[in-house]
């Protein structure tokens, strides 16, 4: 395992920042809530560039787990959330559905891409992004076939649109998003089935999506990294690169980094026993492989992978697990560990750091699948 470099520089401290850190902690509080109370997306922009000294200020004592120093644009983005309102798996299931579009949106920013383009594909409707860079090409590249996060019962085209705009645009990589069954509605194997199809009809329709037949992948954050590895060892050399953000491996233990970070960064486990309770259905063998790939058997020829995760993050230690089990199979894996960003990093396009992140997962997005 890899552990990712730092982020991008901070830039240099000025007059404004130098009067903030000197001010009282009430000050502190009041320039919280006068961030969140106004126009959200305008204050956590303004929030997430502010020179590091005044995030620090802001945020509060680094916070330091396993080693690991929580990036202070991250800590504070954490803090905002605090005084935003209740969390999304303390809601109604349709309601934390729109508010988790809602936030998504503030923290990715507006994302330029060359062209989107909404298709059906086996029933679903997908995006096709297609990068400023190969628009005007007619010749077929590569292509990702891409799966939402959002704990099976989150989550859709509208949720993930500006990470897949960066990942597409940043990378030169067609990417086709996929807009699958969640549940309670459609539990358990719904979503898989949904993936491994449209993958399966991208194949079949390369030519219709632009792609080369031989440079296909799937990739996913989270839930959709689940989707991705199921469809991944499906079609094993049908896939030419796996790119699993933070994916969810495996359902039927605590893993250490299940247990140390329960709560306060972003996933917590009342959303991971939500998500689990809504989308396994009662009976359900948990180590189902299409289920829990960490304990599916993974032959040799499984399409190379880059797995990605987070140091604060509760699945931190069943990706990492999974990343060494498709080494141990023979596959070509490469895991990188961002040991400052939490759960979520791929969406949070504002702040520097995760920024970074999600930048060196479209340079592997662009390597493993040739671009």
């Amino acid at each position: 395992m890899t552990v990712a470099p730092a982020g991008v520089s901070d830039p240099p401290v000025s007059f404004t920042s130098v009067s903030l850190l000197s001010t009282p902690s009430s000050l502190v509080r009041s320039t919280l809530a006068s961030l969140v109370g106004s126009a959200e997306r305008v204050a956590l922009a303004t929030a997430l560039v502010l020179p590091e000294p005044v995030q620090r200020r802001l945020a509060g004592r680094p916070v330091v787990v396993d080693g690991q120093t929580l990036a202070t644009d991250t800590q504070l983005m954490l803090r905002l959330a605090k005084v935003a309102g209740p969390a999304i798996e303390s809601l109604p299931i349709d309601k934390g559905r729109t508010v988790l579009v809602h936030q998504s949106r503030m923290a990715g920013g507006e994302q330029p891409i060359g062209r989107v383009e909404t298709l059906r594909a086996a029933g679903h409707d997908v995006r096709l992004y297609t990068p400023t860079a190969v628009c005007a090409s007619v010749e077929p590249g590569p292509l990702l076939v891409f799966f939402h996060g959002g704990g099976f019962i989150y989550g859709d085209l509208d949720s993930h649109d500006a990470a897949v705009r960066f990942l597409a645009e940043e990378s030169g990589v067609r990417v086709l998003a996929v807009d699958y069954r969640l549940a309670p509605e459609a539990p358990f194997p719904a979503a898989y089935e949904d993936a491994v199809e449209v993958f399966q009809w991208v194949r079949d329709n390369a030519g219709a999506v632009g792609a080369d037949p031989d440079r296909i992948g799937v990739g996913g954050d989270s839930a959709g990294g689940n989707l991705a590895t199921g469809v991944a060892l499906a079609v094993t050399d049908a896939c030419a690169f796996q790119l699993l953000i933070y994916p969810v491996t495996q359902f039927d233990e605590q893993t250490g980094s299940r247990r140390r970070f329960r709560t306060g960064y972003f996933l917590t486990s009342d959303f991971i026993d939500l998500a689990g309770s809504s989308y396994v259905p009662a009976g359900t063998d948990p180590r189902d492989p299409r289920l829990s790939p960490l304990h599916a058997d993974v032959p040799a020829r499984v399409a190379p992978a880059f797995v990605a995760t987070a140091g604060f993050d509760p699945l931190r230690d069943e990706g990492e697990a999974y990343a060494a089990k498709l080494a141990a199979a023979g596959v070509q894996v490469e895991t990188w560990r961002y040991p400052d960003q939490i759960h979520g990093f791929f969406n949070v396009l504002l702040a520097r750091s995760s920024r970074a992140a999600a930048a060196d997962l479209a340079v592997a997005l662009r390597k493993g699948l040739g671009a």
